[in-house]
């Protein structure tokens, strides 16, 4: 199932685990990134937390913890090739899985309709 932020973060939910990274719109808003800085596997975030920094030519940016949750895994490729998050946010450019902490928290995120109504 995919979820989405007013902030511009996707999730993708399988059981309690949510792989999450930041959407097409935002990679576009950002333009080319040239650093990425993530979360350390084993830290835990509240909701809204600041988990990691992207960086572009035109702006640094925080990107937020969607729920409140522990980083089991992070996708190191991004921060040594950050442009895979330009070519493919919502596929090979993923930020971290993070294991929720009340997985019932993701009903109150925005559905795919709702995400394209908000930035359109």
């Amino acid at each position: 199932m995919l979820k989405f932020t007013a902030e511009h973060e996707w999730l993708k939910l399988e059981g309690d685990v949510a792989t999450v990274g930041i959407t097409q719109h935002a990679a576009d808003q950002l333009g080319d990134l040239v650093f990425v800085e993530l979360p350390d596997v084993g830290a835990t975030f509240e909701k809204n937390g600041e988990a990691a920094t992207v960086e572009s030519v035109k702006a640094a940016s925080d990107v937020y913890c969607p729920l409140a949750g522990e980083i089991v895994e992070i996708n190191e490729a991004i921060t040594s090739d950050p442009s895979l998050v330009n070519s493919d946010p919502q596929g090979k450019g993923w930020f971290f899985k993070l294991k929720l902490a009340n997985v019932a928290d993701a009903k109150d995120l925005l559905d795919e309709a709702a995400y394209k109504e908000l930035i359109a």
